[in-house]
């Protein structure tokens, strides 16, 4: 996010709440929402003394090396397109090379800036204001190759490497990880709330959130680019997705900040593009894949040996955010859901861009960022723009493996939509624009909003893509003023406001879909920044944004509809006072080689 969150008044305790866990989390969606007399709460100041350490470290636990892979180095990443299209990527084994590529791509440092004296770390996942709540860790059995023992690793990405949390018995993770296809593991993630709060305040919980699901993009992404398949097992309730990632050890947490456990994913190799592609792609389709783990072989496992102490990232907290941690609570995922889904059958439509042209994905993801300034010229062709829509279209019609990368590590039908301000596409008269995500909901939206607007397709819109001319007019100003008077939202080519259809879908579900709102829409804007960068334009997350004026431009009835994040892509402006360094220079100058394990 490019705006710090400003407020007049100090954190305090929240106010006492209904025992209504959706009213619960609805009271902290209103009350954390910025206005235009008012931001949410927030310190009103940086604590730069506080600021809270970007890395998160276990002393007394085993760090294991990932090796330094140069990017023409095996395994190679293949054509940026190629990962959209269901079987172009072949399946790589899982060794300690594919998962040292596998985390550069998801969680690793891109990259070093440095103005003056000062140097700070980017990573492959955006994050909110630079802060990186969110955590990683993997759950492997033994795998020949491999050379891990089995057990739970936390990803340090400043070392690129893993630590060793704890030792679990090889047949109880074989036993867990049964139901799943052959070759498979689990992927954590967890989130520092106190990393966001430390400057946004009260509004953090929505931010980490948004994190999450960049997180889920970026692995998901990761995971195609070696012909692996993913599956966010959100089935399986919140305290075993604890147990088994440890952040229930209080003690392993006595004197640092806790980490939050968000979701569990399980990834494995895809079949397609080996040898035995055809009969073991068969084979899988004989087999669902459960979408929970099974929690008594987990609580098994967490009787495990474990190993280090989580560091302190702040010396002191100006104020501890006592709402955050009660709307964590509140949404808390108690049920387990014994669900299965059937796994791909590979047969999805391709997209257009020819491969072959395509530049690698490993390109694309190293040399993504958000920009802080465009140049209020830049244009964007609408079939490149359609083409952007395109790529954030789940087809909700298909089943879920059956989606289209990234989509298919997402379980549930779409709750997120687009609310488009066009300023400069090539073909389209500038206004605002509504893209459907998925077309079932059509009526639902209409019915949500002005009903005097006019719905009128899009000139020129590829057929399946439900998007919609709303209103003409320059809205460059406009999505200026509600983005918390940021001018990328008007200097870009196009801004949006990912909307969600909020409390009828809390109240269907629950409280705890409250920060899958965010996952989702966080998941969505990776997507974007990948294609940005693909379209040679730029795109950055905006999550300074005034809520209900967002709602107006459209009269959104109540909290039917709700704005949870904004993004913005254009023609960047570079700041030439910085300077780029290379990602893992330090650990070079440190003695550690490229290549070296």
């Amino acid at each position: 996010m490019n705006a710090d969150d400003r407020s007049s008044t100090s954190g305090h305790k929240a106010e006492s709440a209904s025992d209504d866990p959706v009213e619960r989390v609805i009271r902290y969606h209103e009350r954390t929402k910025h206005h235009y007399h008012r931001y949410a709460r927030s310190l009103g100041f940086l604590d730069w003394a506080n600021q809270p350490d970007p890395f998160r470290r276990f002393a007394g636990a085993e760090l294991i090396p990932l090796p330094l892979l140069k990017a023409d180095e095996e395994p190679e990443s293949p054509p940026y397109a190629a990962i959209y299209d269901p079987g172009a990527v072949p399946a790589r084994p899982v060794t300690k090379r594919t998962l040292s590529r596998f985390f550069e791509f998801a969680l690793a440092l891109s990259a070093w800036k440095k103005a003056g004296q000062s140097e700070w770390a980017l990573r492959s996942n955006p994050s909110s204001g630079n802060l990186h709540p969110t955590e990683g860790y993997v759950v492997v059995p033994w795998i020949d190759g491999l050379g891990l023992e089995p057990g739970l690793y936390h990803y340090a990405p400043r070392e690129h490497g893993l630590e060793r949390r704890a030792s679990f018995p090889a047949d109880l993770v074989t036993t867990l990880l049964a139901p799943f296809p052959p070759g498979s593991f689990l992927f954590g993630l967890t989130s520092v709330h106190w990393r966001e709060a430390w400057k946004y305040g009260e509004r953090a919980f929505r931010y980490c959130n948004h994190d999450v699901g960049h997180a889920i993009g970026t692995t998901r992404i990761a995971a195609a680019t070696l012909g692996w398949h993913m599956m966010l097992l959100d089935g399986t309730d919140q305290q075993t997705v604890a147990s088994l990632l440890g952040t229930d050890r209080i003690g392993d947490f006595a004197e640092a900040e806790s980490e939050h456990p968000d979701c569990l994913c399980v990834i494995w190799p895809s079949a397609i593009g080996q040898e035995d592609g055809a009969c073991r792609g068969e084979q899988l389709q004989r087999q669902a894949v459960p979408c929970a783990l099974d929690a008594t072989i987990v609580r098994s496992l967490a009787d495990s040996p474990w190993y280090g102490k989580a560091n302190r990232l702040s010396r002191n907290h100006a104020v501890d955010w006592d709402i955050i941690d009660e709307t964590a609570a509140a949404s808390w995922k108690d049920q387990t859901e014994a669900r299965s889904v059937s796994p791909p059958t590979y047969q999805i439509d391709r997209m257009t861009m020819p491969i072959a042209t395509s530049p690698s994905a490993g390109q694309i993801i190293r040399q993504r960022r958000s920009a802080v300034a465009y140049d209020g010229k830049t244009s964007i062709a609408a079939s490149v723009f359609f083409r952007m829509l395109q790529r954030v279209m789940p087809r909700a019609d298909r089943s879920q493996l059956d989606r289209p990368m990234p989509w298919d590590v997402w379980p549930y039908e779409p709750a997120i939509h687009l609310l488009l301000f066009v300023h400069r596409i090539d073909g389209l008269t500038p206004g605002i624009y509504f893209l459907v995500r998925d077309e079932n909901k059509l009526p639902f939206i209409r019915g949500s909003i002005n009903p005097e607007i006019s719905w009128v397709p899009a000139p020129g819109r590829p057929e399946g893509l439900p998007l919609f001319w709303l209103l003409e007019g320059d809205a460059r100003s406009l999505a200026a003023q509600v983005s918390c008077h940021q001018d990328i939202a008007g200097d870009s080519a196009f801004s949006c406001g990912m909307v969600a259809e909020f409390e009828g879908r809390l109240r269907r579900y629950g409280a705890w879909m409250y920060p899958r709102f965010f996952w989702e829409a966080g998941l969505l804007g990776q997507v974007l920044y990948l294609e940005a960068e693909a379209a040679g334009v730029r795109g950055t997350g905006i999550g300074c944004f005034f809520d209900d004026p967002v709602h107006q431009i459209i009269s959104v009835q109540g909290l039917s509809l709700q704005s949870l994040y904004h993004f913005t892509i254009g023609g960047p402006i570079e700041d030439r006072r910085l300077t780029t360094l290379p990602p893992y220079g330090h650990l070079n100058r440190e003695g550690r080689a490229a290549g070296d394990v």
